[in-house]
């Protein structure tokens, strides 16, 4: 993946993933937009998928990272979007393949569900895995 800007965001679960996450895609040059939230206070993750998606829309971002408690919930808030294609990872090989056949553009972790390295992989893998395209790119364009 070619992205230069990162947009990330979380509910109140994944407030410290968020943070480790942005720190190393920072490590790694990738300019990092940071849309909330910061503290334990209740928060709804739809709200935050929706703000990803819009740094999608509008070109702050060229890709993105979700976090909630499971990331079920706020990768199916971040889906309502056409132009989102969320992926809701738990390990390396979903990471790479839903970049390989899926050209994802927002990677979704699951706070209470992967631990920091996992995550950790997950995100360095989905920032350097390319889509392949050919077989794979009339079934992403049939999604958008």
């Amino acid at each position: 993946m070619t992205a230069k800007t990162f947009a990330i965001a979380s509910d109140h679960a994944g407030t410290e993933l968020k943070a480790a996450l942005k720190a190393l895609l920072e490590e790694q040059g990738v300019t990092v937009l940071d849309l909330g939230t910061d503290g334990p206070a209740s928060v709804d993750y739809p709200n935050y998928a929706d703000a990803v998606a819009a740094a999608l829309a509008d070109g702050r971002a060229e890709a993105g990272v979700l976090i909630c408690g499971t990331g079920i919930g706020i990768s199916i808030a971040a889906n309502r979007h056409r132009h989102v294609r969320a992926a809701l990872c738990h390990d390396i090989t979903t990471a790479r393949l839903c970049r390989q056949h899926n050209d994802a553009n927002v990677l979704v972790l699951g706070a209470r569900i992967v631990g920091l390295e996992v995550a950790r992989d997950c995100t360095l893998a989905f920032l350097s895995t390319p889509y392949e395209g050919g077989r794979h790119a009339r079934r992403v364009a049939m999604l958008g």
